[in-house]
């Protein structure tokens, strides 16, 4: 317990440049060792970070909690709240703070709006590289990685070292959750001694770099920043340079794997990087595999949905067809029944057929195929009977006809229904010969 309270002493006297160690140890003791909290509390600049849990968030959004392997600090005694004189030995820090943090708002503020006048300026005029202004697209973790890559690669090069994503730690960790690697994390300390040594000689080294290209996703941060200081407390950072490495667990929690603090060599770097890469390298190729057969079987079933919705279609059309086809064939049924009952009823108007005699007219109809089909009338029979025993006759194809005669051609249309044969001029044997009408609506077998 002794040495985290160590620790936590000397990251607090790093951040806020307090030298005196007993003063350091009463702040951290007034706020129960939140080393976050007593950190806010001297620099209360509006662009740190909120003070809240150390693990609670690493990310834009609330990032995912750390599983085992982070150690947290055992609870110490409730210790009571700092008295004047602390208060008065802590308001020249206040006060500075409060007014350093004024200037450096408005300073930034000038910045932003000039920086973003500028921009769109630039792209107004087509002489800008970005589609406008990148401040007001990205959300504030991704702007701060986009922040760090560029000052990274201004002081170590921009061919040299990991490829930090340029983007939140979350996306990050996604990103290598769906390329099936490991997070590679660097929390960047632009004033501790050893980092400039430790980005050009391990970071930078071309072996370290393409291994970690290779079997990583590198994320980094700035501990100055809102981001990359809610890492450092996440993962426990106390001793810089620091690295770690991680995974994504389940219930969006994260796994540290590994840490890595201090000054290190590329052979070392190396080392503990390829140990890490093979002890996961079997979970990695499960989740690879299980993935795989995940996006097998999603294929399958949908294909087997689609086979299932085209074998539905085309048995919904199959029983369209076969109801088209059976209502086709009532119809028709029906149609025919009607026929024969009309016929039957129109025989049976007739009567019988009168023997031969002075006022008897034999009639002999003549159908279009040849055939041939003869009758005997009264002479008082009107020219309505003719068409009935038409009707009556089951070689009778069209459904609209008329009795036509040839010499004299007359035809015996509407207008002579209700004649007589005799009035109509007919003798004791007459021929009518059936013509097919298309347009006559009076002649029909309904």
């Amino acid at each position: 317990m002794a040495e985290i309270v160590d620790d936590k002493v000397s990251y607090f006297q790093a951040v806020t440049g307090i030298s005196d160690h007993d003063l350091c140890t009463e702040i951290l003791a007034a706020h129960n060792w939140d080393l976050q909290l007593a950190v806010s509390s001297i620099t209360a600049n509006p662009s740190s970070p909120e003070p809240g849990p150390s693990a609670a968030a690493v990310a834009a959004a609330p990032p995912p909690p750390l599983e085992a392997n982070l150690v947290a600090p055992p609870p110490l005694p409730q210790q009571q709240q700092p008295g004047i004189a602390w208060r008065l030995v802590t308001l020249p820090f206040y006060v500075v703070s409060g007014g350093v943090g004024l200037i450096v708002g408005s300073i930034r503020l000038g910045a932003w709006v000039a920086g973003g006048l500028l921009s769109r300026s630039l792209s107004l005029l087509g002489l800008a590289q970005g589609g406008g202004d990148r401040l007001l697209e990205l959300p504030p973790s991704a702007a701060e990685a986009v922040d760090f890559v560029a000052e990274f690669e201004r002081e170590f090069g921009a061919v040299r070292g990991p490829r930090f994503a340029a983007e939140g730690f979350a996306d990050a960790l996604q990103r290598a959750q769906r390329e099936y690697k490991l997070l590679f994390v660097y929390l960047h300390s632009p004033d501790h001694p050893d980092t400039p040594a430790f980005c050009g000689g391990c970071l930078c080294a071309e072996p370290v770099a393409a291994f970690i290209a290779e079997n990583f996703v590198a994320w980094g941060g700035s501990i100055r920043r809102t981001e990359g200081f809610k890492m450092s407390n996440s993962l426990s950072a106390s001793r810089f340079p620091f690295c770690a490495l991680v995974m994504a667990s389940t219930n969006q929690r994260i796994m540290l794997l590994q840490q890595i603090e201090g000054p290190k060599s590329p052979e070392e770097m190396i080392t503990i990087l390829h140990r890490v890469v093979e002890e996961c390298m079997s979970s990695l190729i499960d989740a690879r595999i299980e993935a795989e057969v995940r996006a097998r079987e999603l294929q399958r079933r949908v294909e087997q949905e689609i086979r299932e919705r085209e074998a539905a279609e085309a048995e919904r059309k199959r029983k369209e067809e076969e109801a088209a086809l059976a209502r086709a064939a009532q119809e028709a049924a029906e149609k025919e029944a009607a026929l024969a009952r009309r016929r039957q009823e129109k025989a049976m108007a007739l009567g019988a057929e009168p023997e031969k005699g002075p006022d008897v007219t034999r009639v002999l109809i003549r159908f279009p195929t040849g055939e041939r089909k003869e009758r005997r009338f009264h002479s008082s029979t009107t020219i309505t009977s003719l068409y009935d025993y038409v009707d009556s006759l089951d070689c009778l194809t069209a459904e609209k006809y008329s009795l036509v005669s040839n010499f004299p051609r007359v035809i015996y249309g509407p207008e002579k229904l209700s004649q007589t044969l005799q009035e109509a001029g007919i003798g004791a044997t007459f021929t009518f010969y059936l013509t097919a009408m298309r347009n006559f609506s009076c002649m029909t077998l309904y």
